[in-house]
């Protein structure tokens, strides 16, 4: 499975219910950074690995070589990108699907360095003073940034792509912008963004990556998805060629204003970069295979493990390579959907998860790979076990009465099967959860007290999940679940999606390595469960998980960060809104012997499209020069 992932993107002392219960109030902006002075960089806990009069980020060659195409298959996205077709090039509204990658095309105020686990660096702002009460942050812009038609990008432009965001953008812009009083523009390069007080400490980490748009473009044009226009753009790419679902070009822009900052230095090597959008994954592999798409990230076990025999491969001139993944909290499960009122116990939630046999689906599928997923942040330090430690309990324990008495045991876990396809004792226990909630067998499905049944429904886009899923769906049905799968083209699965017209979807994310509240609440908070395009699709609506949420929002430290994330872990788990599936712990990377790149890869990132680069060397001998 894709990820999807967000745009843009340290033991915990004990302590007391009274410690709980302040750690609950709104933060302070980064307590360790002064007010009132202008600084280069932003960090949650104020530790920067930069000095100001740094050149370069570490993880990159400043001397990697210019020039080539560089086509691939983007393995991630975000808000309505789409990586299967697109109608639209506006990657910033609620509806349409936009071709993945359209961000390359603009700039913004800061970028992550993909080093650290939460650090901000100027980009469009030379720097940033916060003011003494620390809900504002007044924004210097470098005199040069222009946009690709060689006007100005003023402070005008950032107070308007602000308010444009948070009043018409995709829920992954407006949901952090909630408490977004005003931004204004002091001068032509000056703007202060003020926030009310009850935004996170963190939110500004999150919104200086937002993309800065054209006040001039989007006055002359809707800002919505009904045109195929190019937006008026600023950074290193702009939109060339182009075919309307099938594929888009974006070309390196030569005079690009930006290009020998230190956050650019030796990142946006090629001259041309070309997505090509394929309905299914068997016809995008024939195209790698031919030499059409020259990298990709392979996502399904059976081609990793049995169809890499291919002339192009046996000859060298492909490469099969594991890169180590980010260090970053992922999720990858099944939601469920408790808009639909079947869904709503959790008993008949824990008795769908109990039909699912990863062990049987990971010998027959997926070749031995992939590791069970049981944390909504798998893979990081924030995903709980055991049973919860004091510190956590501090969190958990005024919320008693609104939580799942799981919560409070052993974090819940998935168990595993016999392998067998159909395990009997957990197909018992999930029989008997249904009677318990109310539903009896009558013939081949159980029925509730109106004689109506229980129908469960997954809804898929991709052959691949037909396959994969069908087992699931069997056990479902021996237990009298009216269980089926809908596979739908692309534009029909994002809007279903969207507007939550489904009972049971999967998906994958992955979250920043110090997540933010304005993270979290896109996926589990009250507020998300009922904006179209929002990340929650299971329709999380607990005040007790809002609460845990604002605890992870205003933690002081990472060790408090860690505890209270773990907390939120425990609850979510308990729950049983998403149903965790699997994971990998590597990019399975596959690619024609073309191409340069760093060293060592960053532990908070992997995009290769900015880093790596054509080596005519290697180019030459495999008939690509």
């Amino acid at each position: 499975m894709r990820r999807q992932s967000l745009l843009p993107r340290r033991d915990f002392l004990a302590f007391g219910a009274a410690a709980a219960a302040a750690a609950l109030l709104p933060g302070k902006a980064f307590p360790a950074i002064p007010t009132g002075v202008k600084v280069h960089g932003l960090s949650a806990f104020g530790d920067l690995k930069y000095r100001p009069d740094f050149t370069h980020f570490d993880y990159v060659d400043v001397d990697a070589p210019q020039g080539g195409t560089f086509n691939f298959s983007p393995p991630n996205w975000g808000a309505n990108q789409s990586p299967q077709t697109f109608n639209t090039l506006n990657a910033f509204v609620p509806k349409g699907d936009a071709p993945q990658r359209m961000e390359m095309c603009f700039d913004s105020l800061m970028v992550r360095a993909l080093d650290e686990p939460d650090a901000v660096y100027g980009l469009i702002a030379e720097g940033v003073t916060i003011s003494d009460d620390r809900n504002g942050f007044t924004f210097s812009l470098r005199r040069q940034a222009r946009f690709h038609d060689g006007t100005p990008l003023t402070a005008d432009d950032v107070a308007f792509t602000f308010k444009l965001l948070k009043d018409k953008g995709h829920p992954d812009y407006a949901l952090p912008l909630t408490h977004l009083d005003d931004a204004v523009a002091k001068d032509t390069h000056s703007v202060e963004l003020k926030f009310s007080g009850k935004q996170s400490a963190r939110t500004i980490l999150n919104v200086v990556g937002f993309p800065i748009l054209s006040k001039a473009f989007f006055t002359a044009n809707p800002f919505d998805s009904s045109q195929l226009n190019p937006p008026l753009g600023s950074s290193a790419y702009k939109v060339g060629r182009w075919s309307a679902g099938a594929w888009i070009e974006y070309e390196r822009v030569a005079d690009y204003w930006g290009n020998d900052l230190p956050v650019n230095r030796g990142q946006n090597n090629f001259e041309r970069i070309r997505i090509e959008f394929y309905q299914d994954r068997t016809t995008a592999f024939e195209a790698f295979k031919k030499g059409e798409i020259l990298y990709r990230e392979e996502f399904t076990s059976r081609v990793w493990a049995t169809a890499y025999d291919f002339p192009a491969f046996t000859a060298g001139k492909v490469v099969k390579h594991e890169f180590p993944a980010e260090t970053l909290p992922s999720m990858q499960a099944t939601a469920v959907n408790q808009r639909r009122a079947q869904f709503q116990d959790p008993r008949i939630r824990e008795a769908i998860a109990l039909c699912f046999d990863f062990e049987w689906t990971r010998r027959n599928f997926f070749y031995g790979s992939y590791e069970r997923s049981q944390s909504c942040f798998e893979k990081s330090d924030f995903r709980a076990a055991g049973t919860p430690s004091p510190d956590e309990l501090a969190f958990l324990e005024p919320l008693r009465d609104k939580l799942p008495p799981e919560t409070f045991g052993e974090a819940v876990t998935q168990p595993a099967s016999d392998g067998s396809g159909r395990d009997r004792k957990l197909l018992g226990r999930a029989a008997k959860l249904l009677a318990e909630a109310g539903w009896k067998r009558s013939g081949d499905f159980v029925v509730n007290d109106k004689g109506g049944k229980l129908p469960a429904e997954f809804l898929v886009d991709d052959e691949t999940f037909v396959q994969v899923f069908s087992p699931w769906v069997a056990n479902m049905k021996a237990i009298g679940i009216d269980a089926s799968i809908r596979l739908v083209d692309s534009a029909q699965y994002q809007l279903r999606q969207s507007t939550f017209d489904f009972d049971l979807v999967s998906a994958a994310f992955s979250f920043s390595a110090t997540p933010t509240r304005d993270d979290l609440e896109i996926f589990f908070h009250s507020r998300s469960a009922g904006v179209s395009g929002s990340r929650n699709l299971p329709g999380i609506a607990s005040p007790a998980i809002d609460a845990l949420i604002d605890s992870v929002g205003a933690a002081k430290d990472r060790d408090s960060l860690t505890v209270a994330m773990r907390a939120l872990d425990r609850a979510l788990r308990a729950r049983r809104d998403w149903i965790p599936s699997w994971y990998l712990a590597n990019h399975r990377s596959a690619y024609w012997d073309m191409f340069g790149f760093p060293e060592h890869k960053p532990d908070f990132g992997f995009p290769v499209e900015a880093l790596w680069w054509i080596d005519k060397g290697k180019a030459a001998k495999i008939g690509k020069a």
